[in-house]
């Protein structure tokens, strides 16, 4: 029989790690966005509470330590089964919530309730179903189950930790649920071994589950031909090659692009291209000498600049180091001279750093997931802090067809910051947004036309035509307030209903 504090243990390290590791598996459809956050825990503290109420009324029922393991069996064979039932459930949940356009509160509710909820909730049957059997008179209840809570919360305290910091980055995220279900399922046979000799089939099951290849996780596209994928520490990305020959990076849910490449040009003809003229409505006309792109993904703006503007050193900062690593494999980012890529937080490498740059391109929003950091006053006046005398920000916000109120509230939240600000719409669902503390305006760009390499002259041209003024209204974010979670199932509701 395993010893009841053991098994309470890894129930309690399961609970949470799962909890982490959940959070991963809705990431690539949802963000990781704090709505997504609170959905998951709100979710997990919910089933754990009916858990605990139906344990109890179970233990005293049947006070069979047999029956306990039974329990714990069935919620380690459910708890291994989340990641494999995750894809296609997420895939088509997305799909219908696509339909309706309800955004990442709704979305990631329903797929954390449907996915998590049963497996947890049996999870939660264990504790007071131990503490049942094992209290054996009244004098030493208090204690015996101050101590099994103690265990299972440091248990808790282990799978959070060893999830988040050692199984994710070494193993992925599949495999971490294996292995707490596994952990489980072990302690749990040995309390009904050798009775019920065919609850073997469980821990076997799973562990034949971890031997087996992860596979592709997301291959199926009608753009073109996955060629290479990875579930990164931050995301899902894969890689597509269309039938002309130039390679798209998708990352989590797919519905926008993060770096395009072009074997025959290094201009994509979207928003990338306006994000090497827009700098030039402000500055003194001259090719920067030192640009920071805060979100360089696989290096589409870097490479632009290596044949554009040779002589300008970029610093490309990326979070996700495994995307620059895509990026040399397929986006042509292993040769480009003057390219120095930092592998932080935008934030913190702003903070950090001591470099003073011409343009600071910030091209690291990636909906529905915008870093309510990245958006604040705070943040620009960290940016203002980092520019060279005359520099300026440009910045890409993307945004549902028709709905400005993201743009409207950055604007405001720049204007805050920056005396000088242009917008250039670039299509319907970008917006270049040009700020800095020296004049910022479509005179000062088209005036740089002539000046410009003479692919970009053109679109130089055609900016300082649709430049205007900042959008008015929106309110200034701050670190203290920023709800931009909000503020983007706001937009996407409001798009649906305009449709």
């Amino acid at each position: 029989m395993p010893p009841l504090p053991l098994l309470v243990f890894v129930v309690g390290m399961g609970s949470l790690g799962a909890e982490i590791a959940a959070v991963r598996l809705l990431a690539p459809y949802f963000g990781a966005s704090t709505i997504v956050w609170a959905n998951t825990i709100g979710i997990v503290l919910v089933a754990l509470s009916i858990g605990y109420w139906l344990g109890g009324r179970l233990a005293d029922r049947r006070p069979e330590l047999r029956s306990l393991c039974i329990v714990a069996l069935i919620a380690s064979g459910l708890l291994a089964a989340v990641p494999f039932v995750a894809g296609p459930l997420l895939d088509a949940g997305v799909e219908a919530l696509d339909s309706v356009s309800a955004g990442a509160f709704v979305g990631s509710l329903l797929a954390v309730l449907v996915l998590l909820a049963i497996p947890v909730l049996m999870l939660g049957t264990v504790a007071p179903y131990a503490i049942r059997l094992a209290v054996t008179s009244l004098e030493e209840a208090g204690r015996v189950s101050g101590r099994l809570y103690a265990i299972s919360t440091a248990g808790s305290l282990v799978g959070t930790l060893s999830s988040s910091l050692l199984l994710i980055p070494l193993l992925g995220t599949r495999r971490t649920f294996l292995l707490y279900a596994l952990s489980i399922a072990v302690v749990a046979l040995a309390g009904v071994w050798p009775r019920a000799r065919y609850a073997a089939a469980v821990p076997l099951a799973i562990v034949a589950l971890m031997v087996t290849p992860v596979g592709t996780l997301k291959a199926e596209t009608d753009n073109g031909r996955v060629i290479d994928e990875a579930d990164t520490e931050y995301q899902y990305a894969r890689v597509i090659e269309r039938e002309d020959g130039s390679r798209v990076l998708e990352l989590n849910e797919g519905h926008a692009l993060h770096s395009l490449y072009r074997p025959d040009s290094v201009l994509t003809g979207g928003y990338w291209d306006g994000m090497l003229v827009a700098p030039f409505a402000g500055g003194d006309g001259r090719p920067p000498e030192r640009v920071a792109i805060l979100g360089n993904a696989a290096g589409t703006s870097a490479r632009a600049y290596r044949e554009l503007f040779p002589t300008t050193h970029v610093d490309g900062i990326e979070i996700d180091a495994e995307l620059s690593e895509l990026g040399e494999r397929w986006f042509d980012l292993q040769d480009v001279p003057n390219l120095e890529l930092h592998h932080q937080d935008a934030r913190p490498y702003l903070r950090k750093t001591d470099r003073r740059y011409d343009v600071i391109a910030i091209d690291a929003y990636r909906q529905p997931y915008i870093p309510f950091y990245l958006s604040t006053r705070e943040f620009f006046e960290l940016t203002r802090d980092r520019l060279a005398p005359g520099g300026v920000i440009v910045i890409n916000i993307g945004h549902p067809e028709g709905q400005d109120q993201l743009e409207q509230v950055l604007s405001a939240t720049i204007g805050a910051v920056f005396p000088n600000v242009m917008r250039y719409p670039y299509d319907e669902t970008n917006t270049l947004v040009v700020a800095g503390d020296g004049p910022v305006s479509a005179d000062k760009l088209r005036a740089a036309v002539g000046d410009l390499p003479g692919p970009l002259r053109p679109l130089a041209a055609e900016a300082a035509d649709r430049a205007e003024p900042p959008l008015p209204g929106g309110e200034i974010y701050t670190d203290d307030d920023a709800p931009v979670e909000w503020l983007i199932d706001k937009s996407i509701v409001d798009y649906a209903g305009g449709s």
